[in-house]
């Protein structure tokens, strides 16, 4: 039996993956949250097989919980759902340890299918997404991506720099490396364009 918990913030897709993979002989739902911070707790709590988790929620990211799940080494395999189609995405899934990358629009049964493949050992990726995700690697170091983050949130860099324990220059100058890297003229051309590749 496949023991799995489900992350995922909007009710109507979260009930529509329990439902579905309910139906699974060999797979059994332990339990679904809303958030990441939820689904770190019930993770530690229920130790599932898999975590079948968004990218985008409330807390935690899924990313952010595929991280933890590394550095903690937890005996728990993560399949991304996502509706973002962005090779970047797909680029810090694996390097966080990631087995399995599909796309919300994919064909239902594709799903149970990746979750048997990665019980066994094995990956589950979207195979157009693989391709594109390592035509353009993502200039932004860790520090550079968090710090224009929370700027392209609204946040002002005295605020980022309290946030992050840094001082307000050394914001500055990863917001300007950011920019630089990034070939734009400011934080939000900067922020807009790192979405977009899937690079935050």
């Amino acid at each position: 039996m496949i023991r799995i918990l489900l992350a995922e913030d909007q009710a109507m897709v979260r009930g529509a993956l329990s439902a579905l993979l309910g139906l699974e002989s060999d797979i059994e739902v332990l339990g679904s949250v809303a958030d990441g911070e939820a689904a770190w707790r019930e993770l530690q709590r229920l130790r599932p097989d898999v975590l079948v988790t968004d990218i985008e929620m409330p807390g935690l990211t899924g990313l952010e919980l595929a991280q933890r799940i590394q550095r903690q080494e937890l005996p728990i395999k993560v399949v991304i759902v996502t509706t973002f189609a962005r090779p970047g995405f797909l680029r810090r899934a694996l390097d966080a340890g990631v087995s399995g990358y599909l796309l919300k629009d994919a064909p239902a049964e594709n799903l149970a299918e990746a979750l048997r493949t990665v019980h066994r050992g094995g990956r589950a990726i979207d195979p157009q997404l693989a391709l594109e995700a390592w035509s353009e690697a993502d200039p932004l170091n860790d520090r550079e991506r968090q710090v224009l983050r929370l700027a392209g949130e609204g946040q002002a860099a005295g605020d980022i720099a309290t946030q992050l324990n840094l001082s307000h220059g050394t914001v500055r100058n990863y917001l300007s490396e950011a920019i630089g890297k990034l070939g734009v003229n400011n934080r939000i051309e900067a922020y807009r364009l790192a979405r977009q590749k899937g690079w935050l």
